[in-house]
């Protein structure tokens, strides 16, 4: 077809042309000039049919080109039709299937996934497990190391420690929501049991328009790298010093609201801003008050102040408060960016605050803010994700504005502390090389210190003292699911004698589809 539509424009113009020239030579030669003319146009009328004749045998031709096309493609359709209809089936399906249950019970499958249309289905819920189990040793009794590791899932005593069991549950609630929930199962040696605990429980959106993104229900507060983070997201086995110090052992997290706005920029440009309870043990720098572990010395505030030593940041006493109005919650503000400087490097920059109220009286605030960066190298010749090369790095400061603290002592002089500022400060940075498939190395320093006496004596309290640590790690992954971690840990912290020294074997194993890490 599309050669006929080229040559009937031709056909028509040589046509005319022929027509035009006789109509002219018809005007000025003799009649018998015009028998020569009728001659042409018979000629012209042959050459026609001619090319019609033509024109049927390439369609004819052309008619059969496409039917031998046809035939050499379908083939290729049906196979990729047949790929793409092959399940894709979580390790719960597999094990139904071992167990042989066949594939078309009713209702087996609609427990988990949802039909939309033709091969594809949207998940519903994925189920996960993560254990972190660890071995060590250390030239510290179990009390001096549980000063040193603050995390609440770090491990902290020789020998072998069950960090954690996370069960994870995500998917889909509607076009419109996801949800997560995590649960933390732990064995608590004081106690001889097992301890569960809700981690976070939350829904965000997938539907707002311009940038926009809304989470509700409990979860971490987006303040730098490690803090939203799960522990078997670290890449080392042990919380930063400084975390601990600003967050608690568990991170700081509670139930409020986060939205999140994606600004129209050539580079990755998101900010956040957030509202959370103030109480809760995951909650120290704020209404929740204890961090615990203090230590006791002989340096003193004025009046009488070991007569009234608390529980809360610096020895201080926590203040009963309960929420009034919309400054007794915690507000959040970060704003992270994120450009690739070419293929192979790519950067991350933040900035968060956190300002709100702390258990100290009703004159007591607390500011926190932080900085954080993190660089990835990975060259075009990578296999696998290896080699690479990270630098990542988190700097805090802490203003607590502790709140003047008045009562009567039993023999009846007042026992007061003055409102005071204490500052805390520290940072971590960290180097991780990828050297050869699955295996990777790394250095870590951290450093935590401040200003402001603690009741007690800052150079004895563990959560306050000056500190540094110096920590090797070597990871071997044997899979996506499964790695093991050997770290060494040098810390030198003024509230112990000596410099301690210590080593961590992690074992870490994932069941079922867990969430990508985030970069």
């Amino acid at each position: 077809m599309a050669m006929r539509r080229r040559l009937a424009p031709l056909l028509i113009v040589t046509l005319c042309t022929f027509l035009f020239h006789s109509d002219v030579n018809g005007q000025s030669s003799s009649r018998g000039e015009v028998t020569i003319l009728r001659n042409q146009v018979q000629h012209l009328q042959e050459t026609v049919e001619q090319l019609q004749q033509t024109i049927l045998q390439m369609q004819r031709e052309s008619t059969s080109v496409d039917q031998e096309l046809k035939q050499q493609v379908d083939p290729v359709k049906r196979r990729q039709a047949e790929a793409l209809s092959v399940r894709v089936d979580s390790p719960l399906d597999l094990a139904l299937d071992e167990l042989g249950i066949p594939d078309t019970q009713p209702g087996r499958r609609a427990l988990w996934t949802q039909p939309l249309g033709g091969n594809t289905q949207l998940r519903l819920i994925d189920i996960s497990a993560d254990v972190l189990f660890y071995a060590g040793g250390s030239s510290e009794r179990d009390e001096a190391i549980s000063t040193l590791q603050g995390g609440a899932h770090d491990p902290n005593q020789r020998g072998f420690t069950l960090a954690q069991a996370e069960f994870s549950f995500s998917g889909a609630i509607d076009p419109y929501f996801t949800g997560e929930t995590h649960v933390i199962a732990s064995f608590d040696p004081g106690e001889g049991g097992t301890v569960f605990e809700l981690e976070e429980a939350f829904l965000t959106s997938t539907a707002l328009p311009y940038g926009l993104q809304l989470e509700v229900g409990h979860f971490f507060t987006e303040f730098g790298i490690i803090n939203p983070q799960h522990p078997h997201e670290w890449d080392w086995v042990d919380q930063p010093i400084i975390n601990s110090r600003m967050f608690g052992g568990d991170g700081m997290r509670q139930t409020g609201f986060r939205t999140s706005w994606l600004a129209p920029t050539p580079w990755f440009s998101e900010f956040h801003f957030g509202m959370q309870n103030a109480d809760g043990g995951a909650m120290p720098s704020f209404l929740g008050g204890e961090l615990g572990g203090h230590g006791h010395g002989d340096e003193e505030e004025e009046g009488h102040a070991e007569d009234i030593e608390g529980d809360g940041i610096a020895g201080r006493p926590i203040v009963d408060q309960h929420v009034r109005g919309f400054g007794d919650f915690v507000y959040l503000t970060r704003w992270r960016n994120s450009f690739d400087l070419t293929d192979e490097l790519t950067g991350v920059f933040g900035f968060s605050g956190l300002h709100g109220p702390n258990a100290t009286g009703r004159d007591g605030d607390t500011w926190i803010y932080g900085l954080d960066m993190k660089w990835r190298w990975t060259p075009a010749s990578s296999f696998r994700g290896y080699p690479f090369l990270t630098w990542q790095t988190e700097i805090m400061k802490r203003d607590y504005h502790a709140a003047r603290f008045t009562r009567d002592a039993e023999d009846g002089d007042i026992a007061t502390l003055p409102g005071r500022t204490l500052n805390d400060w520290g940072l971590y940075t960290q180097l991780l090389y990828g050297f050869y498939t699955n295996w990777a190395a790394g250095l870590r320093y951290e450093y935590g210190g401040g200003s402001g006496r603690s009741i007690t004596g800052r150079k004895n309290d563990p959560f306050r003292d000056d500190r540094h640590r110096v920590s090797p790690l070597l990871t071997w992954r044997q899979s996506e699911f499964s790695r093991i971690r050997l770290q060494y840990n040098y810390d030198m912290a003024t509230h112990l004698e000596d410099d301690a020294h210590t080593i961590w074997l992690g074992f870490e194993w994932i069941y079922g589809a867990h969430p990508t890490h985030n970069f």
